[in-house]
């Protein structure tokens, strides 16, 4: 029997597993090995580890951990339930596991444009969070992909890093007078013929290449289509959810259902790898003074 397991190992699950091994809790953490950002060559924004491979920042974490007995297992989960005060967690293997406590961290994964050439480019020129990699394209030539009206605000919140904005509809053409007065007042171009593909090379976006025929020299594209959840274990445990997607919880972190909480990505609309990080922290400590009560005679 854990006194928890946590299912997610990036920032919001291993940071959970440093305070609770730290408060001497039996732990064991499972990470699929699909974080949310592995396409990213850095990640940014988090205070000392500014630019860091993702992949190295996890190990590092990793290795922080190991003075601390917290188990890591590089297995999914399949399914986990909650019965009489108890967890019991399957892995892809069909092991079984029981814990007191249980912490979802499994994030969330993102809508990706259905764009030719996209995938190479992703992660190193194409992104979707300007407050993670806006810096790295300040001053160049920036393409927001949005479809319908959908992509009229992150046109707009781009010009703080570039005057050089350019808004693609991708065919579709139900941007209003008052849209394209909008954007036109604060510079931002539109271009709303259909794209054929995406052209770059070794990673770095170069030309987005219409439907006529047109190339347009690009440097970089953000996009804002959603995300939705990494894993339906949140479903399958009845967590409620929001009108965005991700889990509801509470200040702590705890869920609907007693004994389990949820940090990071899944439970946030902040998605930020930095505040992934200080949930996993809540988390922990939550859960843990939640132990404390209980073991009290």
């Amino acid at each position: 029997m854990y006194d928890v397991i946590i299912i997610g190992g990036g920032p919001a699950g291993l940071n959970a597993a440093m305070l609770l091994g730290r408060s001497r809790r039996k732990v064991v953490v499972f990470d699929g090995g699909k974080p949310r950002n592995r396409w990213a060559e850095s990640m940014n924004g988090f205070l000392s580890r500014d630019g860091i491979n993702p992949r190295e920042f996890i190990q590092l974490a990793r290795e922080e951990l190991i003075r601390y007995a917290v188990e890591i297992k590089p297995i999914e989960v399949a399914s986990a339930t909650y019965s009489k005060g108890q967890f019991v967690v399957n892995d892809a293997e069909g092991t079984v596991y029981h814990s007191r406590k249980l912490l979802l961290a499994t994030g969330l994964k993102d809508n990706l444009p259905q764009l030719d050439g996209l995938e190479p480019l992703y992660g190193k020129s194409v992104h979707h969070c300007p407050y993670c990699d806006g810096w790295e394209s300040r001053d160049k030539a920036i393409a927001v992909y949005g479809i319908n009206r959908d992509g009229i605000g992150q046109a707009l919140a781009m010009r703080t890093w570039s005057d050089d904005v350019t808004l693609f509809t991708d065919g579709t053409k139900k941007l209003q007078r008052l849209d394209l007065e909008l954007l036109a007042r604060n510079e931002v171009k539109v271009c709303t013929d259909r794209i054929l593909r995406l052209e770059g090379d070794k990673g770095m976006l170069q030309h987005i290449v219409l439907s006529n025929g047109e190339k347009r020299a690009q440097q970089a594209m953000f996009f804002s289509m959603g995300a939705k959840q990494q894993s339906d274990l949140g479903s399958q445990l009845g967590c409620e959810f929001t009108n965005k997607g991700v889990i509801k919880t509470k200040r702590l972190q705890q869920a609907n259902i007693p004994g389990l909480f949820v940090a990071g990505d899944a439970a946030r609309d902040m998605q930020m790898v930095i505040v992934a990080a200080s949930e996993g922290a809540k988390a922990g400590v939550a859960i843990n003074m939640e132990l404390q009560r209980e073991d009290r005679k």
